[in-house]
């Protein structure tokens, strides 16, 4: 079975938030991705199915899978799964997609920018705005203090298909944070799944898995939702794109290019796009049990 392996979010391979892409992946079971997934050891990998009885190029069942299990929603893998089938199907320079996940669709549109290199734009669709926890013990989640909390940002719950607690914080703090504990029960009792840590001044981001053991590279669900809190926040303007920076404390320096418009709780799209380069093809031997 062929698959692809890109990098995402740089214009350059060996930077970035990397993925493996199985664009033709109908064989496998759910079980089987998982178990490609863990061996492949990416941060994520994403399969590609036909969508409904007729295989047409420019849709797409998508299935993701991080190290531990199948998410609802993400947004590297599909920013590169759309540059994947650009590859293998597009004809002209610029191209839609649109990439059916188990709880929602998406479009992703793509433009060819030379030999294995390509742009992506992922429209998350509108924000949801879910609620500003109490700030008490957040900072100590991430081995921080009140102090390092931003004073003029509240912590908010924001989804674009996944609940993230967006936790503004300020000066070196993005440096010096870490994860102290499990984060699956302090996340979930504000109604959170995942965190992600920002300096809306510098406009950079953190985000580990829950057990704090592997830092995210670059994560585009983060992105989608930092992007509508800032725009509530007046931080960045009404669909005017800005780059959001992630991935230099693990030596991968990436940049999302993201956008939100609307007003208030009333941010309507947003949108999470950046480069994709193509690193290398391999094909598996043999498949793991069903």
């Amino acid at each position: 079975m062929l698959y692809h392996h890109v990098d995402v979010f740089t214009a350059h391979p060996y930077s970035g938030n990397s993925l493996a892409v199985f664009p033709e992946a109908d064989a496998l079971t759910g079980g089987q991705m998982q178990a490609v997934t863990r061996e492949l050891r990416h941060f994520e990998s994403v399969f590609l199915l036909r969508d409904g009885a007729s295989a047409h190029p420019r849709r797409a069942r998508a299935r993701v899978f991080d190290l531990t299990g199948e998410l609802d929603f993400a947004g590297h893998p599909l920013i590169g799964a759309a540059a994947v089938l650009h590859a293998l199907h597009g004809g002209a320079g610029h191209e839609a997609w649109t990439l059916r996940l188990p709880a929602r669709t998406v479009e992703v549109t793509t433009e060819r920018r030379g030999p294995g290199r390509y742009t992506s734009l992922l429209d998350q669709g509108a924000a949801a705005f879910l609620g500003r926890p109490d700030p008490h013990g957040l900072a100590a989640l991430f081995a921080l203090g009140p102090d390092d909390l931003d004073p003029g940002l509240p912590p908010e719950v924001v989804s674009t298909g996944l609940r993230y607690l967006v936790l503004p914080v300020r000066g070196d703090a993005l440096a010096r944070a870490r994860v102290t504990t499990p984060l699956d029960g302090p996340l979930a009792r504000i109604g959170a799944q995942f965190a992600y840590l920002l300096d809306a001044g510098a406009l950079e981001g953190r985000h580990w898995n829950n057990d704090g053991v592997l830092e995210d590279v670059a994560t585009g669900s983060g992105a989608g939702c930092a992007a509508a809190y800032l725009r509530r926040h007046g931080r960045i303007g009404a669909g005017e794109p800005a780059v959001l920076r992630q991935g230099r404390f693990t030596g991968r320096p990436s940049e999302m290019t993201v956008t939100a418009d609307g007003h208030g709780e009333d941010v309507r799209s947003v949108r999470v796009g950046g480069g994709v380069a193509f690193v290398a093809e391999g094909r598996l031997r043999e498949l793991p049990p069903g």
